[in-house]
């Protein structure tokens, strides 16, 4: 990583699973890319609606795009096992709602 990078980016195997996360927060460059890249929110948006500044966003945003495969797969993974957990836990509402 380059300074600016690191300056805003850092991952430790005790906080968020050791995923790459803004220096400072629990939030993580999986969030951010989410945020921007799949939801359609502007780096301002993000930054006012998560007490970042544009410079956290912004180096979040070039980490993902130095690491992008890595971050890609990564999220497809954590998609993936939410999906598995709903398909083998059955909803206390479903019982409920039209029975």
């Amino acid at each position: 990583m380059d300074s600016v990078t690191t300056q805003h980016i850092e991952s430790s195997p005790d906080v968020a699973g050791g995923k790459p996360r803004i220096t400072g927060h629990r939030i993580t460059v999986h969030n951010v890319v989410i945020w921007h890249e799949r939801m359609g929110l502007n780096a301002d948006a993000i930054a006012s609606q998560h007490g970042l500044s544009l410079a956290d966003v912004y180096a979040a945003l070039a980490y993902y795009y130095d690491h992008r495969q890595a971050i890609d797969e990564a999220i497809l993974a954590d998609e993936s096992y939410v999906a598995e957990l709903r398909n083998r836990t059955e909803s206390k509402l479903s019982g409920k709602i039209g029975g």
